[in-house]
């Protein structure tokens, strides 16, 4: 099983959609995955349920059970270690049993960051209870997707804060989407050596842990970058866009990989490290609200006619690839093409 965050220091570039539609498509490619929201604001847990679903699992009582706050509970109240696994099985049945599967988010996950910004330094001193806390992320999604789950796909808030290091902490790959702006590349200059940085002390940390208690190697390899929601004129993309984009290679390899400065004429689409160029489907991503579906999987019936017919195919196309070079680089085998 490989875990894979999707994080950068930058919100609003549709990395939430992002970690949905792939999801999906790993799916589709008849791979079982488990989505995964620690995101405080639950927007993944949002597209994924309908409305009375959310009802259920956000109940009035303030009794989260089902949802990866109601997991922390014990560690929150301070009465014991993680519960058992919150479960949202969106794909229950098929060719390969469960193919997808989901930790749903909760507005009250928030609560857990003085917890576990206090077990970071508890940890230097061999703390049992720092460690089952800050490893609290990690146990429960090996729990969740137990031999049915080949991958995990981690949604995360963009911030630098306690919630996220644990999230990463036990993630194996970080991917980074990132949007054409100015604000994409300082986000890039700030999560490269913070990540090396919690790499590095968790390195150290683990050597402290109680023996039995499993552990998350932390190893956060940078999976690479996907650009977001780009406007296109013809077949390229804009010029204001580009200018941006293209200057994204080398900040990627001097803030993430931690390489010397390489030469600015490395172009984002001959760049090995980017992933993919997912353009803005504007058209397309009301009607998948609307529809409570993939973009990839509108219908004539939900509006997908004519000129979005070919934007659906496109879609599908685009997250084929990207799902395939995730894969490639992660180690893992699609089952079926």
């Amino acid at each position: 099983m490989k875990k894979i965050a999707f994080f950068n220091n930058k919100g609003g570039v549709g990395q939430t959609s992002l970690v949905y539609h792939l999801a999906w498509m790993f799916s589709d490619l008849g791979h079982p995955v488990l989505a995964v929201d620690l995101d405080p604001q639950a927007n993944l847990t949002a597209m994924f349920l309908d409305e009375d679903r959310l009802e259920e699992i956000w109940p009035d009582s303030g009794e989260h059970a089902t949802t990866i706050y109601g997991a922390l509970d014990p560690i929150l109240k301070g009465i014991g270690d993680i519960a058992p696994p919150p479960a949202e099985m969106i794909l229950p049945s098929g060719l390969f049993g469960t193919t997808l599967g989901l930790i749903p988010g909760d507005l009250g996950l928030s609560r857990f960051e003085d917890n576990l910004a206090d077990a970071w330094p508890r940890c230097h001193n061999a703390d049992e209870g720092a460690f089952r806390t800050m490893t609290a992320f990690h146990r429960l999604m090996e729990a969740m997707a137990g031999d049915w789950a080949q991958v995990v796909l981690i949604d995360i808030g963009p911030n630098l804060g306690a919630i996220n290091r644990a999230a990463l902490i036990a993630c194996d790959y970080v991917c980074m989407p990132l949007g054409p702006d100015l604000y994409s590349l300082q986000g890039l200059k700030n999560v490269g050596p913070r990540l090396r940085d919690w790499r590095g002390t968790w390195a150290e940390l683990v050597h402290k842990a109680p023996r039995g208690l499993s552990l998350p190697a932390g190893s956060m390899n940078p999976l690479g970058y996907v650009v977001m929601q780009h406007s296109m004129r013809d077949t390229r993309p804009v010029k204001a866009d580009q200018r941006w984009m293209n200057r994204i290679p080398p900040v990627y390899r001097t803030a993430v990989l931690a390489e010397p400065e390489s030469p600015s004429s490395v172009r984002v689409e001959d760049d090995i490290h980017c992933l993919a160029q997912l353009r803005h489907y504007r058209s397309l991503m009301p009607l998948a609200v609307e529809a409570h579906k993939p973009m990839f999987h509108l219908k004539p019936a939900d509006g997908a006619i004519g000129a979005h017919s070919d934007a659906v195919n496109d879609c599908r196309n685009e997250f084929v690839r990207l799902a395939t070079m995730v894969a490639e680089i992660a180690g893992v085998t699609l089952m079926r093409n």
